[in-house]
């Protein structure tokens, strides 16, 4: 997957959301996390901001929606299988990538029962996710290259259809190119490059960024 959502939402300033259940309070949190360093950063911070609830319950998937490389979740003392699962399977079917949430909970006095807790946790990310900000992620490449001066103008014509942009160029002999744009457009535009330039452009590609 080349685009996909993430929250647009910082650590410092999560997405915030509550409701009441049978008298339990569930607070939560999500922020963009980008690799699980930062997630696991972020359920600390959020677990000592708030050590009185009875409960932080959290899981995270900070690659892209569906991904099961960089995955965490926990119970944090709730019945096992209730909290931290429940709400990872809905982050892995949802839309939005690179994200973690922390579910703190306040116990009412009426216990909810494990259907009730599993209910009330995928029930809170839900909610959360409703109004989430997101902005999208695109996942970009680097080329670089040299190109006669005969073809910069007619280079640079064609950057907006591939959604690319110079970052650099140097004036030598010929001129030294790097330029950044989408993965998903890269083979397409070394593909429009090289017949730009009649095959004499030489690409080199970085690794996704």
């Amino acid at each position: 997957m080349k685009r996909y959502e993430v929250p647009n939402v910082s650590l410092k300033e999560p997405h915030c959301t509550e409701f009441l259940i049978r008298r339990s309070r569930f607070l939560t949190h999500c922020a963009h996390t980008p690799d699980p360093q930062t997630a696991r950063a972020f359920i600390e911070q959020i677990r000592r901001k708030y050590a009185d609830a009875t409960h932080n319950c959290w899981a995270y998937a900070a690659g892209a929606p569906g991904d099961t490389a960089l995955i965490g979740y926990s119970d944090d003392g709730e019945p096992h299988g209730t909290a931290g699962r429940p709400m990872l399977q809905l982050l892995l079917h949802g839309s939005v990538g690179e994200v973690c949430f922390v579910v703190s909970r306040w116990f009412g006095g009426v216990k909810l029962g494990t259907g009730g807790l599993m209910r009330a946790y995928q029930e809170s990310v839900r909610n959360n996710l409703s109004t989430l900000p997101v902005c999208q992620r695109v996942q970009e490449n680097t080329l670089t290259f040299s190109i006669a001066y005969a073809y910069l103008d007619s280079l640079r014509r064609i950057l907006p259809v591939y959604e690319a942009r110079i970052e650099s160029e140097i004036y030598q002999i010929d001129v030294n190119v790097v330029i950044r744009l989408p993965g998903e457009s890269t083979i397409a535009f070394i593909h429009a490059l090289t017949e730009l330039t009649s095959g004499s452009v030489s690409v080199k590609q970085n690794a996704n960024q």
